[in-house]
């Protein structure tokens, strides 16, 4: 799927070539082990006025960048849909918050070792083949959740074991997509490209529960699990379309005699991480922050109790949508912070002013203010995402790249998924709105306790 088709003046890569190979045919060779930039890639001049504080969008310039992008566009609000509808399904059938979070704590499993192993698998193979591959396993399972919905199965088992399959193709998917993309734009484009594809997943996260919130009383759970699956086909297509990835030939991996990936390399990756102290801390404070303060698993009680009087459906999308929502405003006007060198200190500002607005959510009695908190919150973990992304681009190469994505999967998809266990049980527990309090006041004490315990973070300078 095309968006702005014909804006390229360098050639279109054909299947079988990497984006290096059609730099070439403009462009100088680089030196090896390096990505050629595409031939239009100092093209745009700097940015002035305004301008300058909003989205960069050159990386679109480049034809396969737009590709993956546009994947990631398509199936943004698809994949939202199922987020919902799982959750929802499985309330709707046990009538308890503990057991929506003992469900999404069953795929963290499949996560955490699939993500891990993936990122190995995505230094070893064609990254294109691996996305083609995983996309494709999502996709059945998407039907999969169609069919028993349509089917009226109602059985919280099934759901559990389709939304660990389903964690398990994603773990292998997402560290080939994102370490495919310092292939497929320049490296100063790098922070650009990955603002591009954080605002978009954002805006789907606000487009997808908000559209669930209104489908779900008109055409039932089976439609969303079924547009989620056509979505998928598309996403097919689009990766079927990008350049073959397979691994450069230069790095220790491609020269040491082994070809299969095998769990030392994981651990290779492991002893890289603690290598780099400030990538081990920037993992930690993503895991303060999203281990205790992400409430989700508390949205469907809080919707269809506590905000009840403004609509169940209504109110549960807009829980859903509004964390994202603020985050996709932060993407818009990542101008204003992206300069900061400080990236350690950024990472620790922003962990603080999203424990404090979680709490906040905590607070409110109304649903407004709710979601007002939670779209400042969405605004700091925006600004966390962008400067983690920064400490980890600069600090991987290509041939450990896969892996640390796979790292980083696990800490951004996994964190959440010990919350809704977490947040589950306290809510059963304590109530929806205490157990929010608690731990966005706990995120900050112990962000605060990171911040003084290790001062070079906070001293961090890019």
């Amino acid at each position: 799927m095309e968006t702005t088709r014909g804006t390229d003046d360098a050639r279109e890569p054909r299947q079988g070539e990497t984006a290096a190979d059609t730099a070439a045919d403009t462009a100088a060779d680089p030196p090896a082990g390096t990505v050629a930039a595409p031939a239009d890639s100092t093209a745009a001049p700097p940015k002035g006025g305004w301008r300058r504080w909003v989205m960069d969008t050159r990386p679109l310039r480049h034809r396969p960048f737009r590709r993956l992008w546009t994947s990631t566009t398509v199936t943004a609000v698809g994949s939202q849909l199922t987020a919902v509808a799982v959750p929802k399904q499985i309330y709707d059938i046990t009538g308890s918050s503990a057991w929506v979070g003992y469900a999404s704590f069953a795929g963290l499993l499949p996560l955490v070792v699939f993500a891990l192993w993936g990122g190995v698998v995505a230094d070893r193979m064609d990254r294109r083949t691996l996305m083609l591959v995983t996309n494709a396993g999502i996709a059945v399972t998407s039907v999969l959740f169609w069919a028993q919905s349509f089917a009226g199965l109602d059985s919280v088992p099934l759901l559990i074991v389709l939304l660990a399959v389903q964690q398990g193709f994603f773990g292998m998917n997402s560290p080939a997509r994102n370490a495919s993309i310092a292939r497929l734009v320049p490296a100063d484009e790098l922070p650009a490209a990955g603002a591009l594809q954080s605002t978009v997943a954002q805006t789907g996260m606000i487009v997808g529960p908000l559209l669930a919130g209104a489908l779900i009383p008109v055409v039932g759970l089976p439609a969303l699990y079924l547009a989620d699956a056509i979505a998928l086909c598309v996403t097919l297509w689009a990766v079927w379309r990008l350049p073959a990835l397979p691994p450069l030939p230069s790095g220790k991996e491609s020269g040491d005699g082994r070809s299969r990936a095998g769990w030392r390399d994981v651990t290779d990756g492991f002893r890289y991480i603690t290598a780099h102290r400030v990538l081990l801390l920037s993992f930690l404070a993503d895991i303060i922050a999203m281990v205790f303060g992400m409430p989700r698993a508390l949205f469907p009680q809080l919707a269809s109790h506590t905000y009840a009087p403004w609509g169940e459906g209504f109110a549960l999308g807009l829980l859903f949508a509004a964390i994202p929502l603020g985050a996709v405003a932060g993407g818009l006007l990542s101008g204003t912070f992206s300069r900061a060198r400080r990236h350690g200190l950024m990472v620790i500002v922003a962990v603080l002013a999203w424990g404090v607005a979680i709490s906040g959510v905590g607070l409110s009695s109304s649903l407004w203010w709710a979601a007002a908190f939670l779209a400042v919150a969405g605004v700091a973990d925006m600004v966390s995402m962008v400067f983690r992304g920064a400490i980890l681009q600069s600090a991987a190469t290509d041939d450990m790249r896969g892996r640390m994505q796979g790292v980083f999967t696990v800490v951004v998809a996994g964190g959440p998924r010990i919350a809704d266990l977490l947040h589950g049980t306290a809510g059963s527990l304590l109530g929806p709105r205490t157990a929010v309090a608690a731990g966005g006041v706990l995120v900050a004490v112990l962000m605060l306790g990171l911040a003084v315990a290790v001062p070079d973070f906070r001293r961090y300078t890019a």
